[in-house]
């Protein structure tokens, strides 16, 4: 695959914190944790890691703070290929997550604290919009402001840029956002989120991503975890089944994987099924490994996994 269109990913960095115990501990509890492991995540960052380890060209859009996180951050993107927009925040800090992990199931809890980056404004974006209106592809999440999010898509758009809203975290949105997005990417909470649809089934996703589609989105993609994702238009409703890669070690970056490696194939010009099918597959890998962004294979990996499977 060659490199393709530039993809534009506005987002977030933070420093995860992840902490391995038996279970959570009550309120005025503590207990002792199994390990601890500080690595790079931020659904956007680790969907710009993502992209750039499957060779996309890649920018990441995004404030930080001016500390050893921030340092982290820019090491993390230097690493896998990926460009940064960085807008210096010195009178904030760089985010930071708490995660803690099920050590039994690999299931996770999540507390984000983004810092600087919830300081993203619409000026930040209208002095960016150059770079956005240069991308083939521009994705964004709901960890920033959704002001700042629906100004990008704006210029994203106008553009005629392919746009990709990942809608997590679930949060209420306006109508108008929806008009905008080329493609929406909820898992099944996210998709219960927007549409009051509870999601347990591939049938319930359908129902979902008509309700989506009413709003005016282009296309939705329903996650669906163990089983795949459902892609889902106004003409056809496809369901792709999981990439099955091996063990299950931690799921936490499933999503990020699935969002970056779509728009890395979207970019190259694959077709959105293919590229949903090429999405499952850097999901599927990611979950075999633990952390977030260190998580993410390479585009060898990527097509050595679709060329068996």
């Amino acid at each position: 695959m060659a490199t393709g269109k530039p993809v534009v990913i506005l987002g977030v960095f933070v420093a995860d914190t992840a902490y391995r115990a038996d279970r959570q501990p009550r309120m005025g509890e503590t207990i002792l944790g199994n390990s601890f492991k500080l690595g790079p995540g931020g659904k956007g960052s680790n969907q710009a890691v993502a992209a750039g380890k499957l060779g996309a060209d890649i920018t990441f859009l995004t404030r930080l703070g001016v500390d050893a996180f921030a340092d982290m951050a820019k090491q993390t993107w230097k690493a896998a290929g990926v460009k940064s927009a960085v807008i210096d925040t010195p009178d904030s800090y760089t985010g930071a997550a708490y995660i803690f992990i099920e050590e039994g199931t690999g299931n996770n809890a999540i507390i984000v604290s983004p810092g600087a980056a919830m300081l993203i404004s619409p000026d930040d974006i209208e002095a960016h919009a150059g770079l956005i209106r240069s991308a083939g592809v521009f994705v964004t999440q709901l960890e920033q402001p959704i002001d700042a999010a629906l100004k990008a898509l704006q210029i994203a758009r106008g553009a005629g840029v392919t746009t990709i809203l990942n809608p997590a975290p679930a949060a209420s949105l306006p109508d108008r956002i929806y008009t905008l997005c080329d493609y929406v990417t909820p898992n099944e909470t996210e998709a219960e989120g927007l549409t009051g649809i509870k999601v347990s089934s591939v049938d319930d996703a359908r129902r979902a991503a008509d309700a989506l589609l009413a709003k005016g989105v282009g296309a939705v993609i329903v996650t669906l975890g163990e089983k795949g994702a459902l892609l889902h238009t106004k003409s056809r409703s496809d369901h792709v089944g999981a990439v099955n890669a091996g063990q299950v070690v931690e799921t936490t970056g499933a999503g990020d994987a699935f969002n970056g490696g779509l728009a890395a194939a979207l970019a190259k010009g694959v077709e959105p099924l293919e590229a949903v099918r090429f999405a499952c597959a850097v999901a599927g890998i990611s979950v075999t490994r633990p952390g977030t962004a260190p998580s993410m294979p390479t585009l060898g990996e990527v097509e050595a996994l679709l060329a068996k499977a």
